[in-house]
This record gives structure tokens, sequence and C-alpha cells, in this order.
């Protein structure tokens, strides 16, 4: 969503809270059985919660991502959650290509886009045609988790029907090495972290981010609610501090990201 998906997917996708007393969304949804059929368009490491995800689409919606047209109505994108394996200290354990090792299976997490769906949520809520759904292991629907989270987070992201995981949707999503930067008022983001968390600046100069991670973040102000731009591997935000004081942000698709900008 499922985050969403943020490679939540997407959103990864936080579950909170239930949708405003509305009997509706994820009854709607059944489980995709056949998820294995679907194409595998990412995966993802997540190192804030030790995870190691896979992202799953039906065939309609990959051709049409990758065509540039529209996602078409029975599209669903299936984000499955596995804990990472672990060291004795605690640490994912990682393959010959640096990437974690898939351990038990967590959860699914669906969004699915249906001609019609949508209709009963107020404004402020509604994600075009799409709902929401998770799922346990066994396939089992979580009716205990609250989905407005799913709605509120990919709410901002309309321009990209709702599907933070676009650009790895469509392979358009860049690859390669990026070089951290290393200048006085550089904020680098890898793995699913901020660095530095906290930076002092004078009034009135600027702050870099630059993401390296294999997943889209988003800077958010918390004061304010002010969003950068969905920022892709290698992507950089640029924003100027004019008035002291101390500026706590997050990560608009990963909130249990955090940071501080210290305006003196």
């Amino acid at each position: 969503m499922t985050k969403w998906i943020a490679v939540s997917a997407v959103a990864a996708i936080v579950l909170a809270v239930s949708v405003a007393g509305l009997d509706a969304g994820p009854e709607k949804i059944a489980f995709p059985a056949n998820w294995k059929e679907h194409v595998l368009y990412a995966t993802l490491d997540r190192y804030d919660t030790k995870q190691y995800r896979e992202l799953y689409g039906t065939p309609d919606a990959v051709r049409a991502a990758k065509e540039g047209r529209p996602i078409p109505s029975g599209s669903v994108l299936t984000l499955v959650q596995y804990k990472a394996q672990v060291d004795a200290q605690g640490n994912p354990v990682k393959d010959v290509n640096g990437r974690f090792v898939k351990g038990d299976m967590v959860a699914f997490t669906v969004m699915e886009k249906r001609a019609g769906w949508g209709t009963e949520y107020p404004p402020e809520l509604r994600n075009g045609e799409w709902e929401y759904a998770a799922f346990s292991p066994d396939g089992k629907l979580n009716d205990k988790a609250n989905y407005t989270a799913c709605f509120q987070c990919h709410k901002p992201h309309e321009k990209q029907d709702f599907v933070i995981s676009l650009a790895k949707l469509a392979g358009t999503f860049p690859s390669g090495a990026v070089a951290a930067r290393t200048g006085a008022n550089d904020v680098n983001i890898a793995g699913f972290a901020f660095g530095p968390g906290k930076l002092a600046i004078g009034a009135g100069q600027y702050v870099t981010w630059t993401n390296a991670d294999d997943s889209p973040h988003q800077i958010t102000l918390a004061k304010t609610g002010e969003r950068s731009p969905v920022l892709l591997r290698g992507q950089s935000h640029v924003q100027a501090f004019i008035a002291p004081g101390t500026y706590e942000y997050s990560c608009g698709l990963h909130p249990g990201m955090k940071g501080a900008i210290e305006v003196k």
C-alpha cells in the first residue's frame, strides 16, 4: 500500500486506525491466492523494520505502467513482508549481493483498483478507485487493522494514481551507486535513516537531502506538513530555513524515519 506500495510500498504501509467508522474497504478485496503468478516488480530491504519485502503486480498493471498508460481497473498490487534473517547480534544477514536474506513471512498488504470503488469515502480520504486490505500469512483478512493510514499515506500522491511505487512498477526507478554528500548542509538518506539525524545551520541557509536508498522517500516538516517531491534514488531536495528554531521532520512515506534541523 501499501506504503503505498512503498518500496510502500509502499507504505510500506502503516495500519493504525479504522476508516472513519465506514463499513467499507478491506472486505471488498479477496486474498490474491495466485500472487506468485503476478509480476515481481521490486524487492526491498527495510533497514528500519528489519524486513525483506517483495512487490507484485498483476500483468495488466505492470504493462500499463511501463507503457505510460493509466493503471486499469482490476489491477492488484501485493506487498509480501518477510522477517529478515538476523545474526547473533540481531543484525540482518546479507547475501553475496549485499541484500537481506528473507526469513519467515509476516503479512500481505494489498491494494486493488476497481471501477466505481471509493465513492463512499469523503474527499479528504478517497484514493480514486483504490481499496486496501491486509492479510495474515495464511490469507485471513486482518479485520483489526485500521486502514485510515493507508489512505492518508497515499492521498498526497494522486498525480501518480496514488501508487507510491509507480517508478518501480514502470521500471523507471534509478539504479546505480549514489555518492554520499559531505557538505556542511547535506543530509544523506541511506538505510532508511537520515544522516546526520540532527543538523545545525545558520538562519537563511539551506539544507540538501539526497536519497541513496533503493526506495522512494519524502521530506515532511512536522509543524507545517509541507512535503518535498517524492525523491527517487539519487534525487535531491533543497530547502531554505529563514527563521531560527528547531524544525523536526520525517519521511512522509516511512514515518519512523525522523530528523531535525536546528536553525541558529
